[in-house]
Parts: C-alpha cells; structure tokens; sequence
C-alpha cells in the first residue's frame, strides 16, 4: 500500500505517520530553490560538468527532485548526464505526486512523465529515466540507513538532507545516518538542508563538513549549508577506479542484443562507438528470435534472480517505451504464466492491491487465455511481447553509433607502452579498428576473444507461423513449459509463436525436425487449444522454424565487467544473457557504463557483484581443480 497524505485546507500537505508537513508553507518549489539548490551551488555549480551527481535522504513528493529536473532542463550549460539518487521509506501514490505538482505550471508536466513509471515500488533500488536516459533518477525504497549501507560508493557531487523534522522522524538526523551520508562525499562536495538542528550539526562537523547558516525560507529564519572538506586525509576502504572524465573512442564486438544496448548506453554518455558484427546484419544471432516474451522471474523467497529480472523488466520497459511502436514493435498485453500445482506461491506480504506487478491470474484472465478457470497460473502485468530486431536496429541508430556487419573480429590486441588503444584483427590479421576501449558482446562467439572464461552454448529452437483465418489465440502471451506469443502485427500476416527448445552445449543453429515436433508437444500441455487449433500448420508444414544459440554462464547469470579485473580500464565483457536477453540487456547496458564513469549503479552493490564477469573465471578455477 502506499504512504497516505493529508491535504490541508491550505493546500500543504502532511504526514499522518510522522505529523509533519512534507514542505515549507512558503512552497515546496521556492524551498527547493532556495535551501537545496542554492544551498548546493546550483545550477552554476554544473556549468560544463559531464555528469553531477544529487545524493538526497528523503524523496517526499518529489518536488526537489522534480525542481532539480527543471533547473537542468532550463540551463544551457546543464551536465550532459544528472543523477539524482533519493531514499524513501514510504513512498506515496502516484496521485498524490501529481497533486503535490499542480501549484507549479513548470513543475506539472515533469511530474506526469514521474508519474507514468511510478510503478513497482517494492523494497530496493528503482533506476527511471527521462530525457532520453540523460537524466536517471535511482529510488531508493526502504530505511534510510540500510538503504544507504546497499548503494554502491560513488562521490556524490550535492547532498540534499530532507525529511521531516529531526524531532518527528529521529532515524533520519541520527548521527549513524549522517555518518552513511558522508561516505558518499568527496572533497568540496556541498550539503544543504532546512533545519539548523544542533545535533545535526554537530554530526556534521564531526564528520568532516564546515558548515554556516543562510537565511532560511519563511517561516524559518536560517538554513544550513556546508561543503565537504576534513581537517584529516580521506581514506576509502576500496579506493575507486577513477572515472572516465573525457569519452572517446569505443569498440563494440557483436550486434545483438547486448552489444546494441551497450553501444546505446555509452554513445548517451558522449561515446563516439563502432559496433563490429561478424553476421551480414544486426541481431543475426540469438537476438533475431521473430518474437519473444518480457516477463519477470518471480519466486516465492524474492530470490536474486527474481530481483534482477525485475530490475531488467523496468530498464528494457523504459527504452521500448522510448524508442519503438506500441502494437507493431511491441505490445504491452501482460503475460501470463501457468505453474504446476503447488508452484504458484508468492512472496510474503504480495497483494492483490500492492506494488507488486505480478499476482495470481484471475478466472477472468484465465478464460480471456482459453485456460481452465482453476489453472494454476500468475499474471505479469508488467510483460508483453516484443520483436528484439527492432530494439536492437532502434539502439544502433542512436547517434554516435557505427554499424560495421561482415566484420568477425578474431583477434584484439592491448595497447603497447605509450599507446592509448586497443587494435581489432580479422582472421588474416588485417587491423579493423583502434579504439581507447573494447566491449567483447559477441554471445556464445565471446569465448573466440575470451577462451579463458567458461561459457557454455545452449541451442533453441522455435515454431512459428502466420494466423489463418479462423484461428483464435489468446490475445497475451502465454508462459510456462516453453510460451505461446500470436496476434503479432507483420505486412505478411499476423505471427504466432511457440516453443522454445533448451539444448545445452549444442551451438548447432540448424533447424531439426525433431525439434519442430518437440515444441508441437510442448504447446500441447501449455494450452492444449491452441494446439489443436494449429495442427493442421504443424501437419502442412506451414510451422516454419527458427534456430538460434544462447549464451550461458555457469550460473546463468549475466557477466558484466573487466576481462582483467587488475586492468578495469582493458576489455570488457557484457555477455551471456541466456535466455533473457530482453530482459537484461538495458540493465547490464547501464551497468557497465555506470561502472566506467563513476555513477550511481542502477542496482545494490550486492545485485552488482552478483553480475560481475570475474565469477566466470573463479568458476573455470574451480572446475579445473
């Protein structure tokens, strides 16, 4: 449920929790001008700045991330990328934000594009994106400090202390918080806040910031403003890699999937980026699937799968939302699972009504999908299907991107002494490209420029076909046992869908006949209508079919990091989505181009190390042992 709010006759609004206004009477916008933004500097302060980085403890109704939105927006001089990371512990509807945003004409259109991705919000970390993904604000939903204990270091470059009033909300001022705060900043880096509380004060002095008052905003006679500079000699538990301050040139191998989002992620960073396909055109491997399916993976202990898989749902969302066509590219249906008997349970505290998007399928929806009404089955509305070779060739018309197809890189080369770049090979030892960095997102063909890594080759294969008339498919994607997607928009006639096979160490992407029956089986127990009413296709021949070959770690999850973990500034790997391509791709995208420039992370650091490409080489080690 969400955190209700009190609305005054005078229109402010209060926290029956906490018995607490959420801004100054004088106006959530003048507050958030006057105390944060002044207080920090802004916007002169991010005059010419690659990125700024905005660290706030209470996100409220959003106002002063919304203000700091509208500051970047107006300012010709703005940071090519603003992040603003915020922790909440309740957060409110999305009604509630856009009323709190309607006193402010220049505020109320950002608050209704904050509005559409207010989705979602259970415990952990929330990456959204707006103005094509150059400014990210990473939400932060649970207790302050454990919340702060889970992000990933990064030099926050203002820090926003907000929340309701020491003497209402004591946890939010205490001096372990404060001390959480200030691991996150740098030298020079400024704080601003209402409250001149001694206490906080005090802890801040204590922790290294000088601080002074300002004049405050009525009713309040005094604000508080500091920067970030310690009588002693900072000292990091684990130094950071320092950040790329100036983008250049980058070499992307492989044009599916991963390697479009990445060439995507980092040309939005200034990147100048050259993606290097080995295939006569993009997604020719794995990633050309005609259709596949956006689902999360959903657990009844919210294992890590299942919190990454929702992360990568909200990143791929974002961009489809962004670059592709409703209905034609991609369709926002909802997806349905059907479980085995007993396989259908949920995370404690999931309802109906909560910020969960996935629940029980109802009889309703189950009778939409022609199931029986009792069938064991969740409902995903956050899933659809969607045709990956259009994400894919829309990431790669993104400026700054060059597409170089028939180009197999069989060989890269780290610079020498005195050099700044990396050399790209063919297999006649022709030179393709220099670049100062390298991403190897080949898929399985990976393990050709990185064979000390253990990647293994899954095989799948797909039915599918054009509807005749007459055939009645459900109308959302059907999960399970293999999927079933139909009704898909092409020039030729509408597309139907089903399999997929899972043949591991097989990189045979030959169609087999066996296989063809093999799915005609699998859709038989998925939904045995369907299958009755594409028989005569599968009998015909008309079931063509649709082989590619998956990438897999030992682990089955992604790998996102250095080759070299003693060289970060070497190759780099973003790879091995397995089966979910669609769902990782964005999210290990902005993962690693996070990593390089020093950003918040879209994900906790633990979510972060659990992706890390070093496991791959721990677990070859092992096995070899």
């Amino acid at each position: 449920m969400t955190e209700p709010v009190d609305w005054r006759a005078d229109g402010v609004p209060q926290s029956a929790r906490f018995g607490d206004i959420y801004h100054s009477e004088s106006g959530a916008l003048a507050q958030a001008r006057h105390v944060f933004l002044a207080g920090c500097g802004l916007p002169e302060a991010w005059a010419g700045q690659p990125q700024w980085r905005i660290l706030e403890t209470g996100f409220g109704l959003g106002l002063s991330f919304l203000t700091a939105w509208q500051a970047w927006r107006a300012d010709p001089q703005r940071p090519r990328l603003l992040h603003f990371v915020s922790v909440e512990a309740h957060p409110v509807s999305r009604d509630d934000l856009r009323r709190a945003a309607t006193a402010y004409p220049e505020l109320a259109p950002l608050a209704a594009e904050l509005g559409a991705q207010w989705w979602g919000l259970l415990p952990g970390f929330h990456r959204l994106a707006f103005d094509q993904g150059r400014v990210l604000l990473t939400l932060c939903i649970g207790d302050v400090q454990p919340m702060l204990r889970t992000q990933q270091h990064f030099e926050a470059d203002s820090i926003f202390l907000d929340g309701f009033s020491p003497e209402r909300n004591p946890q939010m001022w205490s001096p372990e918080t404060l001390k959480a705060v200030t691991r996150f900043a740098r030298r020079g880096t400024r704080v601003a806040s209402w409250t001149i509380a001694r206490a906080v004060r005090d802890a801040l002095t204590q922790y290294g910031f000088q601080l002074g008052k300002a004049p405050g905003l009525p009713p309040k006679r005094d604000c508080l403003q500091g920067v970030f500079e310690p009588a002693w000699q900072i000292r990091r538990r684990a130094p950071l890699p320092a950040p790329i301050a100036v983008p250049d040139r980058c070499a992307v191998i492989g044009a599916g999937l991963a390697g479009a989002a990445v060439a995507a992620s980092l040309a939005r960073r200034g990147w100048q980026v050259t993606v290097f396909e080995a295939g006569a055109r993009p997604a020719a491997g794995a990633s050309g699937l005609p259709v596949g399916v956006l689902a999360p993976h959903v657990s009844p202990d919210d294992a890590l799968l299942s919190r990454l898989t929702r992360a990568g749902v909200r990143a791929t969302w974002q961009q489809l939302e962004a670059l592709l066509a409703q209905g034609s590219d991609w369709r926002a249906c909802g997806v349905l699972e059907r479980r085995a008997a007993g396989l259908d349970r949920l995370p404690a505290g999931w309802t109906a009504e909560g910020p969960n998007e996935s629940w029980h399928a109802s009889a309703a929806q189950l009778r939409e999908a022609g199931l029986p009404a009792d069938a064991p089955a969740l409902w995903h509305a956050r899933g659809g299907w969607v045709r990956p070779a259009r994400l894919v060739e829309a990431w790669l018309a993104q400026p700054g991107i060059a597409l170089e197809t028939d180009r197999r890189v069989a060989r890269i080369e780290a610079p020498e002494d005195g050099l700044a770049c990396w050399t790209l090979h063919d297999a006649q030892g022709t030179l393709l490209a220099e670049a100062e960095r390298v991403v190897i997102a080949a898929g399985f063909e990976s393990r050709a420029l990185a064979p000390a890594l253990a990647l293994q080759p899954v095989r799948g294969q797909v039915a599918w076909g054009r509807m005749d008339d007459g055939v009645r498919l459900p109308h959302m994607p059907i999960n399970g046992d293999g999927h079933l997607i139909a009704h898909v928009p092409d020039p030729d006639g509408a597309l139907w869908l089903t399999g997929a096979t899972f043949d591991r160490d097989s990189s045979d992407a030959a169609p087999r006949g066996a296989d063809t029956e093999s799915n005609r089986e699998r859709l038989a127990r998925l939904h045995p209508d369907a299958a009755l009413q594409l028989a005569s296709a599968f009998e015909r021949g008309d079931a063509k079919a649709w082989a590619g070959v998956r990438c897999a770690s030992g682990d089955r999850r992604p790998l996102v990091g250095p080759l070299d973990p003693a060289s970060p500034r070497g190759a780099w790997l973003c790879t091995a989505m397995g089966s979910r391509g669609l769902t990782f791709a964005a999210l290990c995208a902005e993962l690693l181009a996070a990593q390089w420039h020093g950003e918040p992370l879209p994900l906790p650091a633990s979510q972060a190390r659990a992706l890390d490409a070093q496991r791959a080489s721990a677990q070859m080690l092992a096995s070899a042992r």
